[in-house]
């Protein structure tokens, strides 16, 4: 059996859920990629057809953000899922702003009520619909008090605009005092077996609160395939050229977390891709991780890692070949890293 045998395309699959009643699919699909911060954004229709290959496979989560684009992404995921709107559930973002309209950069923040409201219409408008499933505040924005963010929140909710509301990149005092005002569905921050700083802290919380995660970036923006090397070339609008843990030293330093990936990918006829998944999965059954692809072989593979059993012994022997890697490079310039943990 190959690692694409895993995949069955009449698949339906398994469903977790996220605080205590969305239910979704225990994959989902991040769709930055597919307009925005990889490279030239992908043909339209190409990525329709991706989204609606995701639906007829088992997927009913989908990520996006206004800021993706900007505003493309949400057209984009718009459109392509109208026809099944009842089949899936919808997260989009609020909470970055541009400087000017002549601006293309969304490096300021703003959570002010008002400014939540009208990204909530624009954002119901682009996506097509009369109610957004999961809206997450994108980064904490600290000239805001978080429980102003909630209560607003709370009442979108009442007013039918948005079913549930999450957090990214929150700290754990933010998100209990968020949740203190209205519960919140999700936390969405990067988690990977190379980024596992929440583990720390957030897991716990998470795990108290009945608060669901979702593992953005759960490949390591693509490292953790195995198809990214040290002579790898991004295209210059390709936003790992600024990250410090994509410089050809640490990507080269960073291959021994790799070897451990293939060598147990290849002990269960898998990838490393879909390896790093399944850990995830592993990890707790209110983790859903969002890999992002513009390709329908990558699609089904990841959805592929989802078959995949991780005995107790395989997971020690991660967690155990894992402790002894030190991973090089910051995920995050210094200004981007501020922004998180708040």
């Amino acid at each position: 059996m190959t690692a694409f045998d895993l995949y069955c395309p009449l698949n339906k699959m398994q469903k977790r859920k996220l605080g205590n009643d969305l239910e979704v699919s225990a994959i989902g699909l991040g769709c930055m990629g597919m307009s925005f911060g990889y490279g030239p954004a992908s043909d339209k229709q190409q990525m329709i057809s991706l989204l609606r290959s995701a639906v007829d496979r088992g997927i009913t989560f989908f990520d996006t953000a206004e800021a993706y684009g900007p505003f493309e992404n949400e057209e984009l995921v718009g459109e392509a899922l109208a026809p099944v709107r009842e089949q899936v559930v919808i997260a989009t973002k609020f909470g970055f702003k541009r400087a000017s309209e002549d601006d293309a950069r969304w490096n300021d923040l703003d959570s002010r009520p008002e400014h939540i409201r009208e990204v909530a219409e624009n954002s119901l408008k682009r996506l097509r619909t009369d109610t957004i499933d999961l809206f997450y505040q994108h980064r904490v924005d600290p000239n805001v008090p978080i429980e102003e963010v909630a209560g607003t929140l709370k009442r979108l909710i009442q007013e039918g605009k948005i079913r549930h509301y999450g957090l990214s990149e929150a700290g754990a005092q933010t998100i209990r005092r968020a949740h203190a005002v209205h519960p919140v569905t999700a936390l969405q921050s990067e988690y990977s077996l190379w980024w596992r700083e929440p583990e720390a802290e957030i897991l716990p919380v998470l795990e108290e609160l009945r608060i669901g995660f979702v593992p953005f970036s759960p490949l390591g923006r693509g490292f953790l395939t195995g198809k990214i090397d040290e002579n790898t070339t991004f295209d210059s609008s390709d936003f790992r050229n600024s990250l410090p843990r994509f410089t050809q030293e640490a990507r080269k330093a960073n291959e021994a977390l790799l070897e451990l990936l293939r060598k147990i990918a290849e002990r269960k006829s898998a990838t490393p891709a879909q390896i790093s998944l399944a850990w995830l999965l592993s990890q707790k059954p209110w983790i859903v991780p969002i890999p992002g692809t513009t390709k329908l072989n990558r699609l089904e593979e990841n959805i592929g890692a989802a078959a995949i059993e991780l005995t107790a012994d395989d997971l020690r022997e991660i967690d155990s070949a894992a402790s002894r890697i030190t991973i090089q490079g910051a995920r995050y310039p210094e200004k981007l890293q501020r922004m998180t943990g708040r």
